[in-house]
């Protein structure tokens, strides 16, 4: 059963950082284009960052430079390190992976950065 589990959100300060986790179930996350989203409040949802099978990864625009995509392949899971928060930081971040036409996504873990 594929199973996605996100955690590590907090309330935080502008300038923070912090560290999302997210443990796979189900498949291995090495293999597989593992992918961050983020949805801030009233707006839609934003792509963040992938990680791809031979560990490269790709950023959006507004957290290069300050958001790491990395992963652990024996734990299977993977991360995404926050640093110099900013308040439109603030979201519900969720993992996700694409298996075959299907695709998956965990509940989220909530980021809130005060100003």
């Amino acid at each position: 059963q594929v199973r996605l589990a996100e955690s590590g959100g907090a309330l935080v300060q502008s300038g923070d950082s912090l560290k999302l986790s997210c443990v796979a179930n189900g498949f291995p996350v090495e293999s597989h284009t593992m992918i961050w989203y983020r949805q801030p409040p009233g707006r839609q949802r934003e792509w963040v960052a992938n990680i791809y099978s031979n560990k490269q990864t790709t950023y959006a625009e507004a957290v290069r430079g300050r958001f790491t995509v990395s992963r652990d392949d024996p734990r299977n899971m993977i991360f995404l390190q926050m640093n110099n928060l900013r308040s439109e930081d603030t979201a519900v971040y969720t993992c996700n992976v694409e298996l075959g036409t299907r695709v998956y996504e965990g509940r989220g873990t909530q980021v809130t950065v005060l100003p």
